[in-house]
């Protein structure tokens, strides 16, 4: 039985995407078909759908999504990334540093990766464009940047999965060969993804310097300037406290993630309109469009992927799975690898919240059977399909990119290649030492 109704729910799904479905009809329909085929009242599809989007956690999703394009609207991403400019302009290839720093610090405010390529591309593009980078280079270092807006936390992915390991049970062997496991919390999560996304960051900046040193691309002539620095960071000071009160909010236990969304919107709308004087109704309109708009999508893609999840799990397809893996090899290192290569496949192919909801079930039984902490698992999950962002051919970082730099994305890829590779080494040190994305959350007593 397990086997026909993977061969049904699969088959349906892959058929739609090759004739070019939209995912979520693809994730839909080959759920009602397996419904069907399993003789249930597809009623119940609808009974899941709509509790799926009920949960208290998932109302921080539309929330930090608004409070990402107000804070564009209302210039603190533009302040943020003249920071970051000050900082890093002197050095070889310094603005395209500065680039990865402002992706750093904007994504800390929107917990979207195109989101973060958008805003901080707008401004660093041309700028670097102007000072003699080459177009693709600097298309390819901001795509590659943006997925930086789906690691630091607040991160949008991170929510998703949270949602999505809430009901997932370690199997009983599991737990009798290593202990009892951490539970999984949107907060932890939110502490966990800190230090991996400085060490994928750092990565960026490596990668960078190396091909400005070849490509002869210096820093500006102004010099470096402790003094400049102070001062930009003085005029910029409400754009970087913005993340201070969100994180250091949620880090206390003042509020949750759901209430710091909240939280946000509103300091952002005080800081806008009344300190910055940029946020008008326009811009406030433009930003609630957009926030609608992604919000509609996601919570399109949560409801079907949700039902698609719940019959793998009905029909065990999970411990399936899992069985057939570790017949291979119980080696932790090893499926370690093999899961990271998966998800940097998948991660072209498919979009990222989709792919947790649709894989979070499928392989977190395997990571606790070989003693995988969940947590540690979902930040390292997040980091490898953030590559997706950056690679062909749905790499919605490369589509932003190109829309502003007016390159074809063949090109943009070819100059992201490095990034992406050395994306790939920081995922698997990640993977390899579980104490870089669990050392703060234990700090915190998580």
């Amino acid at each position: 039985m397990e086997g026909s109704i993977v061969l049904v729910l699969f088959g349906s799904f892959l058929g739609l995407l090759l004739i070019g479905a939209p995912i979520t009809v693809a994730l839909g329909v080959s759920s009602l078909f397996s419904y069907m085929y399993l003789g249930e009242n597809p009623i119940k599809l609808v009974q899941i759908a709509f509790t799926s989007v009920g949960s208290f956690p998932l109302m921080a999703l539309p929330a930090f999504i608004l409070a990402g394009a107000l804070m564009e609207a209302a210039g603190l991403s533009r302040r943020l990334i003249n920071v970051a400019e000050s900082m890093a302009g002197p050095f070889t290839g310094g603005i395209s540093a500065a680039t990865v720093m402002g992706c750093l610090f904007f994504g800390a405010i929107s917990g979207s990766g195109p989101a973060t390529t958008a805003a901080v591309g707008m401004l660093m593009i041309p700028a670097m464009i102007q000072r003699g980078y080459d177009k693709g280079f600097a298309s390819a270092v901001t795509a590659s940047s943006g997925s930086l807006g789906i690691v630091i936390p607040p991160s949008i992915p991170m929510v998703i999965f949270g949602i999505a390991a809430l009901g997932l049970v370690p199997p009983p062997e599991a737990v009798a060969k290593h202990g009892e496991f951490a539970s999984v919390s949107i907060s932890k999560l939110f502490l966990a993804g800190f230090l991996p996304a400085f060490i994928i960051a750092i990565s960026l900046l490596i990668a960078n310097y190396v091909s400005c040193k070849k490509r002869g691309y210096t820093g500006s002539s102004e010099g470096w300037s402790l003094r400049n620095v102070f001062c930009e960071a003085w005029r910029s000071i409400w754009a970087l406290m913005a993340p201070i009160v969100i994180l250091g909010g949620i880090y206390s236990g003042f509020f949750t993630p759901t209430e710091a969304a909240i939280v946000a919107i509103f300091y952002t709308l005080i800081v806008g309109k009344f300190v910055y004087n940029e946020l008008d109704a326009k811009a406030l309109n433009r930003a609630l469009e957009t926030t609608t708009w992604l919000t509609g999508r996601v919570l399109l893609i949560l409801f079907t992927a949700t039902v698609f999840g719940r019959i793998l799990v009905e029909n065990q397809i999970p411990a399936i799975i899992a069985e057939s893996m570790l017949s291979l090899t119980e080696n932790i290192y090893l499926i370690w690898a093999m899961f990271i290569f998966f998800l940097l496949f998948v991660g072209m192919f498919m979009e990222t919240l989709a792919t947790i909801l649709i894989l979070a079930p499928v392989m977190l039984p395997v990571a606790y059977t070989v003693g995988i902490d969940p947590t540690h698992f979902g930040v390292v999950m997040v980091c490898a399909l953030g590559i997706g962002f950056q690679t062909p051919p749905l790499g919605e970082n490369l589509f932003i990119a190109s829309g502003i730099s007016k390159i074809s994305i063949e090109e943009i890829s070819v100059r992201a290649l490095p990034f992406a590779a050395i994306n790939v080494i920081a995922i698997f040190i990640i993977a390899f030492f579980p104490k870089l994305s669990l050392w703060l959350p234990s700090l915190f007593g998580y």
